[in-house]
């Protein structure tokens, strides 16, 4: 009998389709519990199995499972989405599957137990105040001092990230966050935003798996909206002393919460010669960042996190030395994608390894500051950090977006 994969919600585009793909590649039987299938289709291309369910009810999730539990043989149950990691990894444990602590997890996803478990365990990050009101958030800004980051406490992507420089900016991002009552899956959201210390400094990310440094990635942002990431560089190109700093950091802080089992992408700034955490997410990277360290050092993280969940020998691929780049195509003003490029364009240039178009024609541009800004991504390698970067920067010029 097929041993199956539970995959509660997914990634919409990218990782949400490989962690499909490398479940086959295994033998397993991945299967999709969604609330809206229409949110997939790599569900459809793939064939995938979907089922029904309201996966913002924790317990309608399980019960879902527990019926396939009584058909299949269930191997593993897990998600590549932040927002259903907790409830899979409680559903895992209730079928007696391999999985992180849904306690250690849901205790992550928080932003506000994150800080003040660094500041327990003595692990650099922001000063901060998690608070309620308008008020408290304008007081939290005086005490910590301008400019100030406010953010939502549960949210990821930089979804309402945004650095404040007087209080009037605070009041107003405060009181647009506290007023928003659910995120973008449907699920709803604490009413409760942070205040945190502005860090500057280049940013980076470290990757971990199992509790194990795999790679410290370069991250490009953009702060004039938010703090939208707009590409990232597999390895780093810092100096070892820099890239050990980053490494101790980002292991602080996943022990500091307790994690070890699975993924966690830990994001830092090097600032006044310090690693400092700007926070932790409990699974893999998002924005193409597993691809682009397949692409550089030939580790599957995905292949690896979909093994560990199913209790399978995780694959380890040779690793080897190499640069990637990821570059994300994004529109230069508001309004309505008019024409689309078409991605084989880009595919010829020297060293591009994917190219991809998520815009629809027709579709309503409005800059946010965040992920959903994207409208594409390339990818591509180099013999240098230089080269791969510059390769990268081509092959986005090559995809022009026409916007009305």
């Amino acid at each position: 009998m097929a041993e199956l994969l539970i995959l509660v919600e997914s990634n919409t585009t990218g990782s949400g389709r490989l962690f499909a793909e490398r479940a086959r590649d295994l033998g397993l039987v991945p299967h999709l519990v969604t609330a809206d299938p229409s949110r997939y289709p790599y569900a459809a291309e793939l064939d995938l199995p979907v089922h029904g369910c309201d996966t913002g009810s924790p317990p309608a999730v399980l019960a879902c499972c527990r019926g396939l539990a009584q058909a299949h043989q269930v191997a593993g149950v897990t998600s590549s989405s932040e927002y259903f990691i907790a409830t899979a990894a409680a559903v895992a444990r209730a079928l007696d599957v391999p999985g992180e602590e849904p306690e250690r997890l849901a205790a992550a996803r928080s932003k506000g137990v994150q800080r003040e478990r660094f500041a327990a365990a003595g692990v650099a990050s922001p000063g901060f105040q998690v608070v309620t009101s308008v008020p408290a958030a304008v007081a939290a800004a005086e005490r910590l001092g301008a400019p100030v980051v406010v953010k939502p406490v549960s949210r990821s992507g930089s979804i309402g990230v945004r650095r404040c420089d007087d209080l009037r900016t605070v009041a107003t991002h405060a009181a647009e966050l506290l007023a928003t009552r659910t995120d973008e899956r449907g699920l709803p959201l604490p009413a409760a935003v942070l205040v945190e210390s502005y860090l500057p400094g280049p940013e980076f990310s470290v990757e971990l798996l199992a509790g194990e440094v795999r790679t410290v990635v370069a991250k490009h942002v953009d702060e004039s909206r938010g703090f939208l990431e707009v590409g990232h560089d597999v390895p780093a190109a810092v100096d070892p002393g820099t890239a050990a700093l980053l490494a101790e950091s980002a292991r602080a802080a996943s022990a500091a919460l307790g994690l070890g089992w699975g993924a966690a992408h830990v994001e830092l700034r090097m600032t006044n010669g310090r690693a400092v955490v700007v926070e932790l997410n409990p699974r893999l990277a998002g924005g193409m960042i597993p691809q682009a360290i397949r692409v550089a050092t030939g580790q599957d993280l995905i292949a690896e996190l979909v093994a560990r969940s199913a209790g399978r020998v995780p694959p380890r691929n040779a690793v080897r030395t190499g640069y990637a780049s990821v570059r994300f195509l994004l529109p230069a003003a508001d309004g309505v994608v008019r024409t689309l490029p078409d991605p084989a364009s880009a595919l010829t240039l020297p060293g591009v390894v994917d190219a991809v178009v998520t815009a629809r024609p027709g579709q309503r541009i409005v800059r946010l500051g965040s992920f959903l800004d994207r409208l594409g991504y390339v990818i591509a390698q180099g013999r240098s950090p230089a080269e791969a970067g510059a390769r990268a920067d081509r092959a986005v010029a090559a995809l022009p977006v026409a916007i009305d």
